[in-house]
């Protein structure tokens, strides 16, 4: 093949890294309107008497939500890994925003939180499989900026969902806003289907070569940049996290997500409501979920060019600590323009923390078990995310927003240093990838 040759299946391959981050980035935005329009709207619907929704009963479908997140994500990662990438991506964004529309019509509490609940399979069913597709989609000195990039679509949704309560909610009511996030299914979906392959990376992996090739001349790119790991002392599926190189990798990265979606989901689905109990009217309360997801995009970027110059590794751990600052310092009542800062910084480092997992976990393990590996990560990690809004609606009930603050802080300083002992734990093929990437930067 000529230099010319060589030149034009580089550039056809960036192409179709940028299409598929594209995409994965829309249908991320839509995993992320739907989860965070439940903070966004929780205190219009404790506000609607008529629909008959208490603080303690709103933490239990928060936590509801995140339980069913867990279980789609660990069911997701085994299926994506066995099945492709491509159709768990589809289906999960089918499942939760049918959801939502069952939300917007739900004639009871308890129908509203069961549609939450399948909301959450949906949600929780679509991230890994995205993070996965665009790990392997990416250049290799270029992964960790492409996670945290996916990853900005997350808060943008969220910052999309605070704009959306903030606008809606008290004009048109809570349910106005879920029916958006269903109709936005109709305007996305088609175009999913039609431009989003499967993953060269994975077909290769599974040995379906006539389809990756089919793809490949498709797309006008090399398969040689998409050969999979060599199979040396590979195991695939749940065996591959409890190989001897990465079984104490796996339970620290487990640990570290568990504090990391805590803080995600806790303060996301109760900060509107905690902020509003310690003195700010609902309007600034509501406008603190949409700066909070704002400061989460500009930290994706930062986050993402910082590991893939350091590794994603160092960076989460100082991401972490950082969190923990912020998130306390939220426990005291600032002035409102320095609380705004604060919330800001706080969403840079909040939720790029957690991203950085994601990111870290990619490179540890092999195509093969990559989706499983961020499956679990995440599954295991939405134990913390069930617990956090369970807690916050049990602090905020019992008038202890500022404790709840707190209480999050504490949570930062555990995943920083989970995260701090992975190295110890000893996985020598990230570490060398790590550093292998920082040199590429």
């Amino acid at each position: 093949m000529s230099t010319r040759e060589l030149g034009g299946a580089a550039a056809a391959t960036v192409r179709l890294s940028v299409r598929v981050t594209a995409l994965c980035w829309v249908l991320v935005l839509l995993d992320g309107l739907d989860l965070f329009v439940y903070g966004a709207t929780l205190p219009g619907v404790l506000a609607d008497k008529s629909f008959g929704l208490t603080a303690v009963t709103g933490g239990t479908i928060g936590s509801l939500t995140t339980f069913g997140m867990m279980l789609g994500a660990l069911t997701s990662g085994i299926l994506t890994d066995r099945t492709g990438r491509r159709k768990i991506i589809i289906t999960g964004v089918v499942v939760f925003s049918l959801a939502a529309a069952a939300c917007a019509a739900a004639p009871t509490v308890e129908f509203f939180g069961a549609a939450r609940f399948v909301a959450g399979i949906g949600l929780g069913g679509l991230l890994p499989s995205a993070i996965a597709m665009v790990m392997e989609y990416a250049p290799a000195w270029r992964k960790n900026l492409a996670v945290t990039t996916v990853m900005t679509a997350h808060q943008a949704g969220g910052a999309l969902a605070g704009a959306l309560g903030m606008t809606l909610v008290q004009s048109l009511g809570w349910r106005s806003v879920y029916w958006i996030g269903a109709l936005l299914l109709v305007v996305v979906l088609p175009a999913v289907v039609f431009l989003l392959p499967e993953s060269l990376t994975f077909l290769l992996a599974k040995g379906k070569t006539h389809r990756a090739r089919a793809i490949a001349d498709k797309y006008a790119v090399s398969l040689g940049t998409f050969a999979p790991e060599p199979a040396e002392d590979r195991r695939g599926g749940l065996r591959g996290l409890f190989t001897p190189s990465v079984r104490m990798t796996t339970l620290l990265f487990w640990i570290a997500s568990f504090a990391g979606l805590l803080l995600v989901y806790g303060v996301n689905t109760w900060l509107p409501t905690m902020m509003r109990g310690s003195g700010y009217n609902l309007g600034s309360a509501i406008s603190f979920l949409l700066v909070i997801n704002l400061g989460g995009i500009a930290g994706m970027l930062v986050a993402g060019r910082l590991a893939d110059r350091f590794g994603a590794r160092p960076v989460a751990i100082i991401w972490f600590a950082l969190t923990a600052c912020g998130v306390g310092l939220l426990a005291i009542h600032l002035p409102l323009a320095v609380t705004y800062v604060v919330v800001f910084l706080t969403g840079a480092w909040l939720f790029s923390a957690q991203t950085l997992i994601y990111a870290a976990v990619g490179s540890y393990y092999p195509a093969d078990s990559r989706a499983t590996a961020l499956g679990w990560v995440s599954g295991v990690g939405r134990l913390g995310a069930v617990f956090g809004p369970w807690l916050g609606g049990i602090l905020v009930a019992s008038g202890l927003s500022s404790s709840g603050f707190v209480v999050f802080a504490i949570a930062g300083v555990l995943g920083a240093a989970m995260v701090s002992l992975v190295r110890r734990a000893g996985n020598p093929v990230s570490v060398g990838e790590e550093r292998t990437t920082a040199r590429s930067a």
